[in-house]
């Protein structure tokens, strides 16, 4: 045990545990990192220090002992609106690097981790892959809907209808004060609830346990139960690298498609794939996502709160959908393959005990998980588009963008920051037919923020949101709907084509091809080459922006991050 030879090596250890409470016999056992973000930041990280508790008393049970460590995580959704959303995808990365931190500084013999939310569970799956130590994850489940199935991501829309005038003030404060009833990651599929459910894809998270009503007794067992999980992988000896191959990776993005995951999820799953030294990049999803049907019936995309995804057998579920693509030999941290873990389920009462759930609320699976035969999509929900305004490749959830906008010509208005683009959008500056781009907002431009109210401004216009498109080099939240292509890489702060594009630029977007490009200038069709000819002339005038952070982590962030295709990691 790495523990017992550190006591070896370092004298001082055993007085400084038995300071610490560890009793003389605690120093023998195998000594297990406990981490979390817990704190009071938000409700998917308020309630996890409960179910710490519970694995701590679960590794004592087991003959372990654990030591509990804590780097809370920041909110997605309390950032949004101001510069705070800039720090978000920079979070990812120094929870990571604390975790590695605390856990390097006095190495232990295995790891559990707890997170609930959007950068918490990609850091936590990053430090698991980087740590390469026997480990697994819990994950901290979803919070309830409010009355009339309310979910926080309707708040948005709700939002720029009253700065419109077409709600009133107490209709508007009517859904802020229901919208989060209790606590768990938010009730859609976004960022968190989709990364919750890429562990278990991963084979990270023990089967059935992402997505687990926070509330319930359910997801208190978990955690009452994970030391013999962890027992057996410390005895086994299998570690995050022995899980996490590319077939594994290639199920989780499988399961994605299925589910019309958050599309940060190509931010994600690249960046934690690179901790363990595969290469995982936007052709793998596009591919992939061409096989596999989309079936799940959860907002943003589809009608449910995310709390039903367990009610209708959960990433399980989903797996045995689409059982025929996945690769179901691979490794998982109960030391089964896939197929021994779905077998399993089917034999345990799992299926039987989430339809209680399910006939309470007088609904049946189908509902939420449309059969393959009849799917909500033939394929999955996310497109990667190429082309000379991205080269290295730029995003689009296509299952949330009307018809007429995956095949189309707009003219280009360009913005140097949101603020500017979300102003000409709720004063009616922005016309049909036009396609506003928000540049310098990538990894190195602002951190890669969100565009959410951006993109709720647009969906929440009918009118708008059946004739125009949002294009960045910047991301969108999991939430988001509507005409939105995001991710742009080479990024405006690296002098890609995005940073090149001008007013009247004509824009072909085409979801078909996978194509995306400009065809055009002040509203006049050329060729690509002459369109070529012409990018390499205005890359001649270009100049860099002048960094926008001068000090602090964000101006470590942006000096060395990837782009955005690439995961946003740095290096």
């Amino acid at each position: 045990m790495k523990s017992q030879e550190l006591r070896k090596i370092a004298p001082e250890l055993d007085p400084l545990r038995i300071g610490t409470g560890w009793s003389i016999e605690d120093l023998e056992k195998k000594q297990i990192f406990i981490g979390s973000t817990y704190g009071d930041s938000h409700p998917g990280s308020i309630h996890l220090n409960e179910l710490v508790g519970y694995v701590e008393k679960s590794l004592e049970h087991e003959g372990m002992k654990g030591a509990k460590y804590y780097v809370t995580d920041m909110c997605d959704g309390e950032s949004q609106g101001h510069d705070g959303i800039n720090y978000s995808l920079c979070s990812r990365e120094m929870i990571t690097n604390m975790i590695e931190i605390q856990f390097e500084a006095t190495p232990f013999d295995g790891a559990v981790f707890l997170s609930s939310c959007d950068k918490a569970l990609p850091a936590h799956l990053k430090a698991i892959a980087r740590l390469n130590t026997p480990s697994l994850i819990i994950p901290g489940g979803v919070m309830n809907a409010g009355p009339d199935l309310l979910t926080l991501e309707q708040i948005g829309k709700y939002s720029a209808q009253y700065q419109r005038g077409e709600i009133t003030l107490d209709q508007f404060l009517y859904y802020k004060h229901h919208a989060c009833p209790s606590c768990g990651a938010c009730s859609f599929i976004g960022t968190a609830t989709t990364m919750q459910i890429m562990a278990e894809a991963l084979g990270l998270a023990l089967p059935g346990t992402s997505l687990l009503p926070a509330t319930s007794t359910d997801l208190k067992e978990v955690a009452k139960n994970i030391g013999k999980f962890v027992q057996n992988l410390i005895d086994k000896d299998i570690k995050p690298s022995d899980i996490l191959t590319k077939k594994a990776f290639e199920n989780a993005i499988m399961v994605h498609a299925a589910i019309a995951g958050s599309t940060n999820s190509l931010l994600h799953l690249p960046a934690i794939a690179h901790e363990i030294g595969i290469e995982l990049d936007g052709d793998d999803f596009d591919r992939i996502h061409k096989q596999i049907p989309y079936l799940l019936n959860l907002r943003p995309s589809g009608f449910y709160p995310a709390q039903y995804y367990y009610y209708a057998g959960g990433t399980p579920a989903i797996m045995e959908a689409i059982k025929d693509h996945l690769h179901l030999e691979v490794l998982t941290v109960t030391g089964k393959t896939l197929k021994e873990n779905l077998e399993d389920l089917k034999k345990s009462g799992y299926y039987e005990k989430c339809s209680q759930y399910l006939l309470q609320h007088h609904l049946k699976k189908e509902d939420i998980i449309y059969p393959v035969a009849q799917p909500l999509n033939k394929e999955g929900a996310i497109a990667v588009l190429k082309g000379n305004l991205a080269s290295e490749g730029a995003v689009i959830k296509h299952s949330a963008v009307p018809k007429n906008m995956q095949e189309v010509v707009l003219s280009a208005r360009v913005f140097d920051c949101e603020e500017d683009a979300i102003d000409a959008i709720l004063k009616h500056k922005i016309h049909p037919g036009e396609a506003v781009f928000i540049r310098y907002e990538g990894p190195r431009g602002s951190g890669m923020p969100e565009m959410f109210y951006t993109t709720e401004a647009i969906s929440s216009d009918l009118e708008l949101s059946a004739s125009i498109a949002l294009l960045t080099d910047g991301r969108f939240s999991g939430a988001s709907k509507g005409p939105a292509i995001g991710h742009i890489s080479p990024e405006a702060a690296s002098g890609g084509a995005i940073a090149l594009v001008e007013d009247g630029d004509l824009i072909e977007i085409s979801v078909k091809r996978r194509s995306l490009n400009i065809i055009g200038v002040k509203g006049k069709k050329i060729s690509l080459n002459e369109v070529d000819n012409i990018l390499k002339e205005r890359k001649k005038l270009w100049q860099p922006k002048e960094a926008k952070y001068k000090k602090g982590v964000l101006a470590f962030y942006t000096k060395h991050a990837v782009s955005p295709m690439k995961g946003g990691y740095m290096e």
